[in-house]
């Protein structure tokens, strides 16, 4: 009888039950030629070895030679062996449970689940013993133990143990699964890996699926180890593992794709029954996704939604429309959906009527995906939409488009407005949009919906015509005057004191595009209280008062472009001169000159000083000079004339920003200058043109040339001339060049600079009639064409 090491068997070890080689007890007995036995595996290596170190196979307890190596099974010692391992058992497991139920010291606990272990792994049947002595609850029940090594291996027990199926729906009983997920997320990371290992076993039971994603947090938890970077690999490996297995389950799955799982999902989607398909199209139109996910299942599945879309049900087309919905949402996927086709069919449903047009609610969804589509910035000049070879600019679907906006709810109207707003947004597109809705006659249509009730509407019809406006600034202008309360609503939307809005900001953008020439308007405006409202608005900003965000930049360039409009119209205007002295506007926009980055405020500016310096002379008041009388002038060698202080240089007068507007008593020369380096054309030219006020023919030119030396505004202004960007500026800056070089000592001066005379003969070829002329004096100035107007009065004399 061989020596007892294990305190756990009941009966001893008898030697013949132990293989020589390996001292283990045998399962498979097999005797060689001498009569002696061996495991059959552990004999078996044992000749290989012989064999492949080039000798003849021997008996490993004699060393004898064998003349042949074949085994013959030891039947009866295997059954006795057999025999005596059940009995074993039976009591290993009998004394476990004793254990396990009687509150025993924490060493003999973890004796008894190592027995379990050991026992579990050698064979099913062995499987089915342990779950037959009702030990599998008593395991469970381990797992709250406060001792860690015994929670892992009650675990570990657990896992071998579930590895037969039966076994599973017992482990899974009560709370069980609950308790295990808790380890996932709670436990030392031994616990996290058999936790998960277990989980996996169990999930391979399809009835089991169910119950495990339906432990709150757990599909969570797994999808968060499955992408861990922290863990270790078989536990990363363990849970992508049980996710697979959970899949199968389509709450699961709707459970994956919340927590950014999105491949099962997909592949029902793609491959499943077509009951699958729709409920997983469905279930994909309530998730909200992150815009990678969004591109993610776009290139996976969007041509299969458009398919829907083409030849599906009502109730398929439903399900795959909200589900577009979502992911056209996103600028990259709306490219590809639109790859994948899927305007026709969106547009086909819009315009649809009939049997098989869609309910008006789901109108209302193809009109979102549309909107979301078209903001995605593509070419849909270029993108067909039949055999015709229409695009959503084609006059036609314009058409269709806004009759669809005239006969429908604000829903879908506000949708298709967003549409229209997106195509004139691009530049490639807004040319043909404005010709449509002109040929449409729907202005007023657009108009109208300034007044809706519903504020996503409203906010996009104004935006829509803040687009429009540059190219039909008239028509919008007569629509504005001639509708009743559309101004008044755009004034009240500007008025309001709620923090900058887009709204806000589209209603002032619109305003500013309309002409400045229409003083009819400008009139409307002032009598609705528009332009002392810009007044304080502009005032509130800069002060701090109004706070700012992303619209406050256009809304107050909108703001600065309204207020400019007074000053078209201050000529034989006594109250739009009284109201611009009252908000000292001159000195408003003078200091708006220095809002640098703000191109538009700064341009609206330089123009309304150039408009308020027009104004100066008119305005200015001038000294009475006596008449001299008899006796003065027989005695004028006795005095001089008293001399009048006080007077502007340029106007001759008494100035004040305030009253009269003068750039000088503005201190507006120097900003004005500082804006000809502006790398911004537009700004450069509205500077130039308010300096050249002080260069015109009813104030004093010298005077005017030497304020704006005085500045350093010359060289700039030759800069210009140089450099010939623009023909505007060109024209601006030959005008200004010429009346500059009438002071003869500047035309000294200039004369000799060669880039000067290069750029004034290129005006004088290239340039209009009025441009050639001037251009004709300047080079007269500096001697580079002949004057012969004083050649032909000496041959008159």
């Amino acid at each position: 009888m061989a020596e007892n090491h294990d305190d756990s068997l009941v009966e001893p070890i008898y030697e013949a039950f132990l293989c020589p080689l390996t001292k283990q007890v045998m399962r498979d007995p097999a005797t060689i030629e001498n009569g002696q036995t061996f495991e059959r595996e552990a004999i078996e290596d044992w000749f290989k070895k012989c064999r492949d170190n080039g000798r003849r196979p021997t008996c490993p307890l004699t060393n004898k030679e064998l003349k042949s190596t074949e085994l013959n099974p030891s039947i009866a010692l295997r059954n006795t062996i057999e025999e005596w391992t059940k009995r074993n058992e039976v009591a290993q497991l009998d004394k476990a449970c004793r254990t396990l139920s009687l509150g025993s010291s924490d060493v003999d606990v973890l004796q008894s689940l190592n027995s379990i272990t050991i026992i579990c792994q050698k064979s099913r049947s062995s499987k089915h013993a342990v779950r037959n002595a009702e030990l599998i609850p008593m395991i469970a029940d381990m797992l709250k133990s406060s001792n860690m090594k015994i929670r892992i291996k009650a675990l570990e027990t657990l896992c071998i143990a579930s590895e037969e199926d039966d076994n599973k729906e017992a482990i899974a009983a009560g709370d069980t699964i609950r308790t295990i997920v808790k380890f996932l997320s709670h436990g030392h990371s031994q616990e996290r890996e058999e936790a998960v290992s277990l989980l996996y076993e169990l999930s391979k039971s399809e009835t089991l699926c169910e119950k495990i994603g339906g432990v709150s947090g757990a599909i969570l938890i797994l999808v968060g180890m499955a992408s861990s970077k922290s863990e270790k690999h078989l536990t990363i490996e363990r849970a992508d593992k049980t996710l697979e297995n959970l899949g199968k389950s389509e709450n699961n799955v709707r459970q994956m794709a919340v927590n950014g799982r999105l491949q099962p999902l997909l592949k029902l989607l793609l491959a499943g029954s077509p009951e699958t398909q729709l409920s997983m199209a469905a279930y994909l139109g309530e998730l909200v996704l992150s815009n990678d996910v969004k591109v993610f299942v776009a290139q996976t599945a969007g041509s299969v939604l458009v398919n829907v879309m083409k030849s599906g049900s009502k109730q398929a087309r439903e399900a795959a429309l909200k589900a577009l919905n979502q992911i056209s949402s996103h600028e990259a996927s709306a490219k590809i959906l639109i790859h994948a086709g899927i305007l026709p069919p969106l547009i086909r449903d819009l315009f649809m009527v009939g049997i098989n047009q869609l309910p008006m609610r789901l109108k209302e969804v193809a009109a979102t995906v549309l909107a979301n589509i078209v903001s995605s910035g593509a070419n849909f000049e270029r993108i067909p939409l039949d055999h015709d070879r229409r695009t959503l600019v084609s006059e036609d679907i314009v058409h269709s488009l806004l009759h669809l906006i005239s006969n429908t709810g604000p829903g879908i109207e506000c949708k298709l407005l967003q549409v229209l707003v997106g195509l004139t947004s691009s530049s490639a597109t807004v040319l043909n949009m404005v010709a449509a809705i002109k040929s449409s006659g729907a202005t007023i249509s657009i108009i109208q919906f300034v007044e809706a009730p519903q504020r996503d509407v409203r906010v996009a019809s104004i935006k829509l015509l803040n687009n429009i406006s540059p190219y039909m600034g008239q028509e919008l202008s007569d629509a504005l005057r001639e509708t009743a309360g559309q101004l008044s609503s755009l004034i009240n939307i500007i008025a309001d004191d709620s923090g900058i809005s887009e709204e806000q900001a589209a209603a002032v953008g619109l305003l500013a595009n309309l002409p400045e020439s229409d003083s009819v308007l400008t009139r409307c405006l002032l009598d609705e209280g528009a332009f002392k409202i810009a007044i304080s608005k502009v005032t509130s900003i800069r002060q701090g008062i109004t706070r700012g965000g992303r619209f406050a930049t256009p809304f107050l360039e909108g703001l600065v472009s309204v207020l400019s409009r007074l000053t078209y119209i201050l000529e034989g205007e006594p109250e739009i001169i009284a109201l611009t002295r009252e908000y000292n506007l001159a000195s408003l926009f003078t200091d708006l000159l220095q809002m640098n980055g703000l191109d538009k405020v700064q341009r609206a500016s330089a123009l309304a000083l150039r408009n308020l310096s027009r104004q100066t002379k008119l305005l200015t008041r001038v000294p009475v000079v006596p008449e001299p009388g008899f006796f003065r002038s027989m005695f004028s060698c006795v005095g001089k004339q008293p001399v009048n202080t006080g007077l502007c240089q340029v106007h001759h007068g008494f100035c004040s920003v305030k009253e009269n507007f003068c750039l000088l008593e503005g201190k507006a020369v120097d900003k004005l200058v500082a804006c000809l380096d502006h790398t911004n054309e537009k700004v450069v030219e509205a500077a130039l043109a308010a300096l050249c006020t002080l260069l015109d023919d009813d104030v004093d030119i010298e005077q005017g040339v030497s304020v704006i030396d005085g500045a350093d505004g010359i060289k700039p202004i030759l800069e210009i001339l140089r450099e010939n960007s623009t023909e505007t500026l060109r024209q601006q800056a030959v005008w200004a060049v010429e009346r500059i070089l009438r002071i003869e000592e500047i035309a000294c001066e200039i004369s000799g600079d060669q880039n000067v005379g290069t750029a004034l003969v290129e005006a004088f070829r290239h340039g209009d009639y009025r441009t050639r002329q001037i251009a004709e004096r300047a080079l007269k100035h500096v001697d580079k064409l002949p004057n012969f107007s004083g050649i032909f009065t000496k041959m008159g004399q």
